[in-house]
Order: structure tokens, then C-alpha cells, then sequence
């Protein structure tokens, strides 16, 4: 009677090969995996700040029709039907993942008219914080202006 010896299972060096290939490919995956995290986190950024601009024209030309002049509200996201979620009215930058805040503070324009300006800020899910600044414009006098709203900067630079 034969004996016959059957091999089960893996060597080690098919194992170890095995590690290697998986390593590599985590070491590609997680890096495109945290910029596609990144890449959605701007573009959800980007549709809020789009949906502001356009809910502050919309304002602006409501209060044209019904006061006789075009201005921003003091706060930007007054002019949106639905605030974004994580709005938070705390009156400090943004420091929780998700949260958007609006900072607002009045300057004494040339004219002597108060002029509404401030800040929206976001902390994204990786703890970066961005700004747009906001310009509610000149509300009252002769020399009303529509303001404005910035493009996005680091919050902490």
C-alpha cells in the first residue's frame, strides 16, 4: 500500500507573496479613497455656497420689487428657504465636523452708514476649516449698494 502525502493550505512564501499584493494595493486605494472624501466634502461646499448666491439674488431682487433697492440680508443664509444641515447660529467659527456658522460684525462705511459684514465658515469631516467672506453691501442712504460673497480660503490661514 501507497502512502501518499497530500499538501493542504499555503506555503509561506505564498502567504508573505499574498501580503505584499494586498499592501500595494491599500497603499494605492487609501490615498484616492481620502481625496474622493476631500473631492465630495468641496463639491457639497461648492452646491451651499452656490445655493446662497442665488438665494441672495433672489433677495435682492424681492427687496428691489417691494422697498425700491436691491440689498443683501444681514445674514447670508437668511436668504435660503432651507438652511443647510449642520447650520449652527453659535456665533463662533465653525469647530464641529459638518457645522456652518455665519460671524457677522458692522462697520462704519465712508458715508457714515452701518454696513453688515462678516464671515461663513465649514469644518469639513478631516477638521479643515474654509471661509467666505460676506459684504451685506449698504443697506440705507443715497448710495445703497448690493454687497457680495467671496470665493473659499482656509479659515486657518
Amino acid at each position: 500500500m501507497r502512502h501518499t502525502k497530500s499538501r493542504n493550505g499555503f506555503t509561506l512564501i505564498e502567504l508573505i507573496i499574498v501580503m505584499v499584493i494586498l499592501g500595494i494595493m491599500a497603499a494605492v486605494a487609501v490615498p484616492r479613497y481620502l481625496d474622493s472624501i476631500s473631492n465630495a466634502e468641496e463639491s457639497a461646499e461648492d452646491a451651499v455656497i452656490s445655493a446662497i448666491k442665488s438665494g441672495l439674488k433672489q433677495y435682492a431682487n424681492n427687496t428691489l420689487y417691494s422697498e425700491g433697492r436691491a440689498i443683501y440680508p444681514v445674514n447670508p443664509f437668511d436668504a435660503l428657504s432651507e438652511k443647510p444641515a449642520g447650520y449652527s447660529e453659535d456665533g463662533t467659527d465653525a469647530d464641529v465636523d459638518g457645522e456652518w456658522t455665519f460671524i457677522s460684525w458692522y462697520n462704519e462705511g465712508e458715508d457714515g452708514q452701518r454696513q453688515v459684514t462678516g464671515r461663513i465658515t465649514h469644518q469639513r469631516a478631516d477638521n479643515s476649516r474654509w471661509k467666505w467672506n460676506y459684504d451685506a453691501g449698504t443697506r440705507l442712504g443715497d448710495n445703497a449698494t448690493v454687497g457680495s460673497l467671496n470665493n473659499r480660503q482656509s479659515l486657518d490661514d
